[in-house]
């Protein structure tokens, strides 16, 4: 069995350039390589981290076909029976662990995990299953640190296991249809002079527990918790987590690289402790990259924000001279605007790239400012999604495993796209204009 050795080595402008065409081509794509996993024979997985996350990616794995989960990992016991009854309701009786070096010693015949834990303990667990020979998908961020998310992406070459980073946008059809055919073959932006991005989310109280659950003062200090508080909101403590911008940013960041093709050179944010004060991270952030394109710079505005929803939502836009691309998970989210002076769409149109909407009636006495510009034709992209958001990345993850694709989201690539999060977070917490350089892996 020789597996594939993950590509390395990638330079900033073509990091991102490669896995979108494969994803949309995926059902004609011939078997890349051959990794030992019979097409026939279902891939056994274990869980790793049972949270609301590792719960969301389990509703998703139940949907995929050919995958059976044989094994689930949490420390605390209260989450993981709940899988295991959860699971033992869809049909799956599976084998508890509280620690992974108990899972992988004793489960010896898996062929991938999933691993759902606070980002300080990606790596360590990630690291573990790959040199265990599994394939590895991994959450976002890889790791609350550089060095952690650059020994993942070591172990993986060292390895040559396939090492997946759940940033599921790159695998959702509409977004690739957007990257490929909106923003590549048509062009419809024009040249690109603005991005914007952002998830704000309304206040919320910090995470309980049922009190007669609370995992032992001895289990919690194993693991490095001081508190049950901690341990249920470990996301606003640095030790665990990387705050908003690692938990909700990194997502729409990872877009901003993926859609424009590279890094950003600079980065200057604000944020601050506002509104919690029994947090260690910032509860709000405003972050401004400037992306040095070949047609000239384009500056890309990122919000985030946990004291207040304000009723826009979460989407990533891109701004041209001749239209404006905004996109989302949301559908409804999701619209193209066309410029007055654009030339004519229509050809793509009628190559059902997009599809124009309805002009609105005007207003009554409605007059548009000379200083305004008047409302724009608008389009929507005529893709429909019948999966979870996370369905399609995982189901790119196990094709990728049986050789019938290539990865759509590998660790080297991730790692470069997540060193613009490290240097937002970098900038907030200096305030000061932070140069990202070529990150070393």
């Amino acid at each position: 069995m020789n597996p594939p050795v993950p590509a390395s080595g990638l330079s900033r402008r073509r990091f991102l350039s490669g896995s979108a065409g494969a994803a949309l081509a995926l059902a004609a794509t011939p078997p890349l390589f051959s990794i030992g996993a019979s097409a026939e024979k279902p891939l056994r997985l274990a869980v790793i981290g049972f949270g609301a996350q590792g719960r969301v990616l389990v509703e998703a794995l139940l949907k995929v076909p050919d995958v059976r989960i044989v094994a689930l990992c949490d420390i605390w016991d209260y989450a993981r029976v709940y899988g295991e009854r959860l699971l033992k309701s869809n049909g799956l009786e599976v084998a508890g662990y509280r620690d992974v070096e108990e899972l992988l010693a004793k489960e010896k015949d898996l062929d991938a995990a999933i691993v759902a834990t606070p980002d300080v303990f990606h790596a360590p667990n990630t690291i573990a299953c790959l040199r265990a020979g599994l394939h590895v998908y991994c959450e976002k961020m890889m790791s609350n640190t550089v060095e952690g998310a650059r020994s993942m992406v070591q172990a993986m070459r060292e390895t040559g296991r396939l090492l997946q980073i759940g940033h599921q946008r790159r695998s959702n059809p509409r977004y690739l249809v957007a990257r490929d055919r909106l923003l590549g073959e048509a062009r419809l932006p024009g040249r690109i002079t603005a991005a914007q991005a952002q998830w704000n989310r309304a206040v919320s109280e910090d995470l309980g527990w049922p009190k007669k659950a609370a995992i032992p003062a001895d289990v919690l200090a194993h693991y490095g918790y001081p508190d049950m508080h901690t341990f249920r909101n470990w996301r606003w403590f640095k030790k665990f987590g990387g705050g908003p911008l690692s938990d909700l940013g990194a997502h729409q960041i990872d877009i901003f690289n993926w859609f424009l093709g590279r890094l950003p050179s600079t980065v200057v944010a604000s944020g601050g402790s506002d509104y919690y004060k029994n947090h260690e991270w910032f509860d709000n952030a405003m972050v401004v990259y400037e992306f040095p394109l070949a047609e000239g710079t384009a500056r890309a505005f990122y919000q985030v924000q946990t004291t207040t929803s304000s009723g826009g939502g979460y989407f990533e836009q891109f701004m041209g001279t001749e239209g404006t691309l905004r996109i989302s998970e949301n559908p409804s989210l999701t619209t193209i605007y066309r410029e007055a002076h654009a030339p004519s769409w229509e050809e793509w149109v009628r190559k059902n790239y997009l599809r124009a909407n309805a002009a609105p009636a005007p207003e009554p006495g409605a007059k548009v400012d000379a200083r305004e510009t008047a409302a724009l034709a608008t389009y929507r992209l005529p893709v429909v999604t019948n999966k979870a958001i996370h369905q399609y990345h995982l189901e790119n993850f196990f094709q990728a495993i049986r050789g019938r694709a290539k990865l759509n989201c590998p660790a080297d690539e991730a790692f470069h796209s997540e060193y613009a999060i490290f240097k937002a977070i970098e900038a907030v917490e200096t305030r000061r204009l932070v140069t990202i350089d070529e990150p070393v892996v």
